[in-house]
């Protein structure tokens, strides 16, 4: 496969460690270094999105000041909808 088919595609990658659910008023109040507790455990694997389709399961890490996700394993039916 020639890498100049796929040269400027976008991709947006996301990844979500948990979700939470409260009133936009509350979320408005919030400031700078508020915390928001999450429906996860801290061993629960973060989920890894491609424009907004999953596609696979990570752990977080981190190194000094740097954080990333060890992709674990992969989604396989991420591709199915396309």
């Amino acid at each position: 496969m020639d890498d100049k088919a796929i040269e400027g595609v976008e991709v947006e990658i996301s990844v979500v460690l948990g979700k939470a659910v409260m009133p936009i008023h509350q979320l408005l109040k919030m400031g700078r270094g508020a915390v928001i507790e999450l429906d996860a455990n801290a061993d629960d694997d973060a989920v890894v999105l491609a424009n907004n389709k999953p596609i696979a399961y990570g752990e977080i890490i981190i190194v000094d000041d740097n954080i990333g996700v060890s992709i674990t394993d992969s989604i396989k039916n991420s591709l199915q909808n396309f």
